[in-house]
């Protein structure tokens, strides 16, 4: 059963006749996984890629080689890019991106430790990104940023 703030975004995606779609790299999926289990699924996911490695950011979204080593796969940037490049694969209202770093062999810094999460949300004249630090095991920041998500649609749909 997906969390109260997944059942309650995807109830506002329904009023307001929205659609959603997901790009994914540190979330692998888990977040189109929580949408679709929600009961409004049919009228407002329209659908996922997962982008795990970067090479599907490079080959299948087509963000370019030099972008992604000047800023890493798991940053801000690749996120945004992720976000805006999904609108050409996948015909929705809303285009939420997400990349990070849930456990330990990525581009993990003092800076940007494991946990560092980064969320971009595309949608038709606002474009909202956010980097959040979450802790626990790597299921527990992934279910984290799903409630994120979740969070920052209700805060941006209303």
């Amino acid at each position: 059963m997906p969390s109260l703030l997944v059942i309650e975004s995807s109830k506002l995606l329904k009023s307001h006749h929205l659609t959603i779609a997901f790009a994914e790299s540190a979330t692998a999926g888990r977040l189109s996984a929580e949408f679709a289990l929600d009961e409004n699924s049919g009228k407002i996911l329209i659908g996922g890629l997962v982008c795990y490695d970067a090479c599907v950011k490079e080959e299948i979204l087509g963000i370019p080689v030099p972008f992604i080593e000047k800023y890493t796969p798991e940053s801000a940037e690749v996120t945004k890019e992720l976000a805006e490049r999904l609108k050409k694969f996948m015909k929705s209202d809303i285009q939420v991106a997400v990349t990070g770093l849930t456990a330990p062999g990525g581009s993990e810094t003092p800076q940007k430790p494991v946990g560092t999460m980064f969320i971009h949300l595309v949608m038709k004249d606002k474009s909202v990104g956010i980097r959040e630090e979450f802790g626990g095991s790597p299921e527990s920041i992934i279910m984290q940023t799903v409630d994120k998500v979740a969070e920052l649609l209700i805060m941006h749909i209303v």
